[in-house]
C-alpha cells in the first residue's frame, strides 16, 4: 500500500447550505446542515485513504472538544492520527462554511494564534518509510520540516500552494512539486498574469509547478517543458474540499510512480467527482468510481 504524509491544518466544519451567500446583518435559516471534518491536510490524507492509500497525518490540535471531534473524524475515515499533537490550553481550529445553490462556498475559520508552530517535534515523529509528502501552507514550520525530509530520501515533496504562500517560503524551495490555486499563484507572484507567473515560480523554485483554476483546468510547468489538462465537464453541487482531494490524490499518484501529467489528470477526476456530491468527506470517491469515471471520460472523448 502506497504511503503518504501529510501535514499542515486539521479542522472542524460546521456546513450551512443556503439559497443565496448571507450579505446582511440579519438572522439566516439554512436548508440544510452538517458538521463534518475539514482542513487541507486533514481532508487530502481522507482522500488517500479513500483512494486506496495508506494516510498519515501530522497535525496541531487543542486540547478541547474540537480536538476529539477532529481525531473522531479522521480516524473513521481510515487516516493513520499517530503524528496528532495536542497541546494543553489551545484551541482547535474550526470554520463556519457557507454553500449557495451554485455550489460556491464562502468560509469563516478560526485558528487559535497562541497554538505552537514549532515543529522541532515532527522530524522524530515521521515514519521511517512513506512514498510521497504534502504539505499545505497553514504550518510552515511543518511543511519545511517534512518537505525536507521528503527531499532527502528522495521521494516526492508536494506544496499545497494556497494564499498566503510567502509565509512558507522555506518549503517553497524544497518541495518537488509545487501545486498552487489560482489564488495562490496571484498571492506569490502579485499580479494576475498566471502564466508569467507559473513562469516565473518555474524558475525561481525548478520545481515542477501547476496551477489548478477550476473549471479552466490545470496549467503545468518543468523547465522549458509546459502543458495543459482541461477539467472535466461537470454540474457542481458543492465545492467544498475539491482543492484538497485534488492535491491529495495528486500526491498519492506521484508516489505510486505515475508522471505528473498522469497524477494530475486523475486528481482532477477526484475533485470533479466530489463536487457532484455533498455532504463532506463521504462524498469523496473510491479509486474504482475514479477509475470508471476516467474510463467514461475516455469514451467520451
Amino acid at each position: 500500500m502506497t504511503r503518504i504524509v501529510t501535514t499542515g491544518v486539521a479542522v472542524v466544519d460546521f456546513v450551512f447550505h443556503l439559497d443565496e451567500m448571507p450579505r446582511l446583518a440579519e438572522k439566516y435559516r439554512a436548508k440544510g446542515a452538517e458538521i463534518t471534518g475539514g482542513g487541507g491536510a486533514a481532508n487530502a490524507a481522507a482522500a488517500v485513504a479513500r483512494l486506496g492509500g495508506h494516510a498519515m497525518l501530522a497535525s496541531r490540535l487543542g486540547s478541547d472538544q474540537v480536538a476529539d471531534m477532529i481525531a473522531t473524524g479522521l480516524e473513521a475515515d481510515g487516516v493513520d492520527c499517530a503524528m496528532l499533537r495536542r497541546f494543553d490550553g489551545r484551541r482547535s481550529s474550526f470554520s463556519s462554511v457557507f454553500i449557495d445553490n451554485t455550489g460556491e462556498r464562502q468560509i469563516v475559520n478560526f485558528r487559535d494564534p497562541e497554538l505552537p508552530m514549532d515543529a522541532g517535534w515532527l522530524k522524530d515523529a515521521l515514519p521511517d518509510q512513506f512514498d510521497a509528502a504534502l504539505a499545505d501552507t497553514r504550518w510552515p514550520d511543518g511543511a519545511e520540516v517534512l518537505m525536507r525530509t521528503a527531499r532527502e530520501r528522495g521521494v516526492p515533496g508536494v506544496l499545497d500552494g494556497e494564499a498566503p504562500i510567502r509565509e512558507a517560503e522555506a518549503a517553497l524551495h524544497l518541495a518537488s512539486h509545487i501545486a498552487f490555486s489560482a489564488q495562490g499563484l496571484r498571492d506569490w507572484a502579485g499580479h494576475d498574469d498566471l502564466g508569467k507567473a507559473l513562469a516565473d515560480i518555474a524558475v525561481h523554485t525548478g520545481a515542477f509547478v501547476c496551477v489548478t483554476d477550476g473549471a479552466k483546468g490545470v496549467t503545468w510547468r518543468q523547465g522549458t517543458a509546459s502543458g495543459f489538462e482541461p477539467a472535466f465537464a461537470i454540474t457542481p453541487l458543492d465545492t467544498l474540499g475539491a482543492g484538497d482531494v485534488w492535491h491529495g490524490a495528486f500526491a498519492l499518484r506521484l508516489g505510486e510512480g505515475a508522471s505528473p501529467p498522469e497524477a494530475i489528470r486523475f486528481a482532477s477526476a477526484v475533485a470533479a467527482i466530489k463536487c457532484t456530491r455533498s455532504n463532506g468527506r463521504a462524498g469523496y470517491p473510491t479509486r474504482a468510481e475514479t477509475e470508471t469515471f476516467l474510463k467514461e471520460a475516455q469514451s467520451c472523448s
